[in-house]
């Protein structure tokens, strides 16, 4: 069992990295952005689950939370280690690239196509985020042994098919970490709702959604809690 000081270090870690490789890669081509958030996704989940159940997203850690795995503390201690690794992140693209370029892209921060409002947006971060954690849930919750080698194949490969296909219209984000820390270091704060509301709301809803068709057919388990 890791303290919760190893824990919120492999959230805070583990987020940064994630922050740092998306938002570099965000002004490739959509293949080359949405393999780079998947793989590193992915490969951190498999690297760090083990120690902190590898969240990386404040969106994973509500479904924790909504389904009683985690007190109100530890959501808001992952939340903040989650945060402050963005933050950490985005400042170091600041400080490392051409003003050129950190003008052109905003660190990578998110933004939503020409056309599109912000109701059909949150709804395609939601619908990207939900299978995410259900991925997630799927692969970690409720096992004696979970497989995060497993987790880490099945997260890349949801990312990597959500960001190709929702990329063009919201940027792809699914993780409010994703997108507060590039607008934090670049200023520029359009539409972050857009980018709290949507993968929240997945992932309270696929959370709830897993507690209800799976964990709650099966026989009563003792909880493990984190912290």
């Amino acid at each position: 069992m890791y303290s919760r000081s190893g824990k919120l270090a492999a959230e805070l870690i583990g987020t940064f990295v994630v922050v740092l490789v998306s938002a570099a890669t965000a002004s490739l081509s959509p293949l080359a952005s949405a393999l780079a958030y998947g793989l590193v996704f992915g490969a951190l989940v498999a690297a760090l689950g083990r120690i902190s159940g590898a969240h990386l997203n404040p969106a994973v850690t509500i479904g924790y939370w909504v389904t009683h795995r985690f007190g109100t503390f530890d959501t808001l201690s992952y939340w903040l280690a989650q945060l402050a690794g963005a933050a950490g992140a985005a400042y170091l693209l600041r400080f490392s690239l051409p003003e050129a370029v950190r003008q052109a892209t905003f660190l990578g921060t998110p933004s939503i196509a020409t056309g599109l409002t912000r109701g059909p947006a949150m709804l395609i971060e939601g619908l990207m985020t939900f299978f995410l954690v259900l991925a997630l849930f799927a692969t970690t919750v409720n096992r004696p042994g979970a497989r995060y080698w497993l987790a880490g194949l099945a997260t890349a490969i949801v990312i990597t098919l959500a960001v190709l296909a929702g990329g063009p219209f919201t940027g792809g984000a699914m993780n409010p970490a994703r997108a507060f820390g590039p607008a934090l270091a670049s200023h520029h704060w359009t539409y972050q709702g857009v980018y709290w509301i949507g993968p929240l709301a997945g992932g309270v809803a696929a959370a709830s959604l897993y507690e209800f068709l799976f964990h709650r057919a099966r026989p009563a388990e003792p909880e493990r809690t984190h912290g």
